[in-house]
């Protein structure tokens, strides 16, 4: 039999966030390689226009109204999909918020908005999928992959940003625990660590002279990433390929972070 590691027929993965963007990216390539995309968005609108780009795509797509900042959605949405699909194969916990300002003007709302997706949003997404996945493999059926997106900001001094940043540093520490504690039921757990993304986030500083200038330049691919460049990386993650890679904190940024 011919060695296909890539096909994903028959496999269901959940994006939250994969309306665009990275979550977008990641999303695309799933669905190119054949397998079942649930989606996971705020905006119906935003949802519905993923969805119809991605079946112009030969995808199989679902897309749901989800907040994951509201942990009884996230709880009700993860019982959903189970039910409906039959199973979870892979769970990109990326739907994220940015904000950001002078660290002595910050205000507690603003951090705690931020923490609330981009952490405990994480969280809730994380630990429903991980109860599906390791409840299947006490039946016999292990296997899964979960990834969350987290940010070169957590590597870098972040100036202004310190919301946004701390709250993607814990989620790499929640994905390191989780690769150790489910490893002995099949199931990996992975971070992505993006670098300058051309998304619907960053385009204020897509628009900003200075960064044309003065950061692009640095980036060794010499240009802004797109989620199209993380198409191999959803695909990866969601296959079998990946089954023994875990605990890793994937970084996809041009070479930005060796410059």
């Amino acid at each position: 039999m011919a060695f296909r590691p890539f096909d994903l027929t028959g496999k269901v993965a959940l994006i939250t966030g994969g309306n665009g963007g990275i979550g977008f990216g990641l999303a695309d390539g799933i669905a190119q390689a054949g397998g079942t995309v649930l989606i996971w968005g705020t905006r119906e609108g935003k949802n519905d226009d993923a969805a119809e780009k991605l079946r112009a795509h030969g995808g199989t797509v679902a897309t749901y109204k989800v907040d994951v900042s509201d942990e009884q959605q996230v709880v009700e949405g993860m019982r959903q999909a189970v039910a409906e699909h039959g199973r979870l194969d892979a769970v990109f916990a990326n739907a994220g918020v940015g904000g950001g300002g002078p660290f002595i003007d910050m205000q507690t709302e603003l951090f705690r908005r931020v923490h609330a997706v981009n952490l405990e949003g994480v969280f809730w997404t994380l630990r429903e999928s991980a109860r599906h996945m390791v409840e299947r493999a006490k039946a016999g059926d292990r296997g899964g992959s979960l990834v969350a997106v987290s940010s070169l900001s957590t590597h870098n001094g972040a100036p202004r940003n310190q919301a946004y940043a701390s709250s993607k540093g814990a989620v790499i520490s929640m994905i390191k625990g989780c690769a150790v504690e489910f490893a002995r039921y099949g199931i990996r757990a992975n971070a992505i660590l993006p670098g300058w993304i051309a998304t619907e986030m960053t385009e204020p500083m897509q628009a900003a002279p200075i960064f044309a200038e003065k950061v692009i330049p640095r980036v060794p691919a010499r240009r802004w990433g797109t989620p199209e460049d993380f198409n191999g990386l959803g695909v990866y993650l969601t296959s079998d390929a990946s089954a023994f890679h875990t605990g890793d904190s994937i970084i996809i940024d041009g070479g930005w972070a060796l410059s």
